[in-house]
């Protein structure tokens, strides 16, 4: 074995040990409230709103395509889904118009409704547009989630329901991510609407 792969082996080692360390905490408690407001918007017919920025961008467009296809393949149907990071056109409009801390706001001003669910994904917690996505989505008296990372932000204060993980590294900030939005879509898919 060169010297090269033992490093990485060790790397790959102490990246597992920080992950499973974090999901051993408390936060995990929290994605109980988050399946079920998923399952009752599911069951009513409201829409799930999914927003961050750069890896946690494309993590909310992925969770989209899961929660309309993936949780819904055995139902016939998916849940009402969006992910406001996924149309460049409205994005850059938006940022360029109104300003980068809107570009999420403006959108739920304008398609979200009360009782509609807001997924927030961001490591710091402090970026502009997801705060502000969080106080517009509170005021339209939608269900606010945000999974977070580091110290949680003012997102941690902010969001109805804020899953934090106290992790100081972002790329499993982001795994944390994907892995709650996973164990959402895989019950969902599991308990599927009607008992089909």
């Amino acid at each position: 074995m060169t010297m090269a792969t033992t490093c990485i082996l060790q790397h790959s080692k102490a990246y597992a040990e920080r992950l499973s360390a974090v999901m051993a905490t408390d936060a995990m408690a929290q994605v109980l409230k988050l399946g079920e407001a998923l399952r009752e918007a599911w069951q009513s017919g409201h829409t799930i709103f999914l927003c961050g920025n750069g890896g946690s961008a494309g993590n909310a467009i992925h969770l989209a395509n899961d929660y309309l296809y993936g949780a819904g393949v055995r139902n016939g149907i998916g849940l009402k889904v969006e992910a406001l990071s996924s149309n460049p056109a409205v994005v850059t409009c938006l940022a360029n118009d109104i300003g980068y801390e809107q570009v999420y706001a403006e959108q739920l001003r304008v398609k979200a409704e009360a009782g509609d669910v807001l997924i927030v994904l961001s490591g710091s917690g402090n970026s502009p547009n997801v705060l502000k996505a969080l106080e517009a989505g509170n005021a339209k008296g939608m269900k606010t989630f945000a999974i977070l990372g580091f110290s949680g932000g003012r997102c941690k204060e902010v969001a109805q329901h804020p899953i934090h993980f106290a992790i100081d590294d972002m790329q499993i900030a982001e795994d944390l991510q994907m892995i709650v939005g996973h164990i959402c879509m895989q019950w969902l898919y599991a308990n599927p609407l009607n008992g089909k």
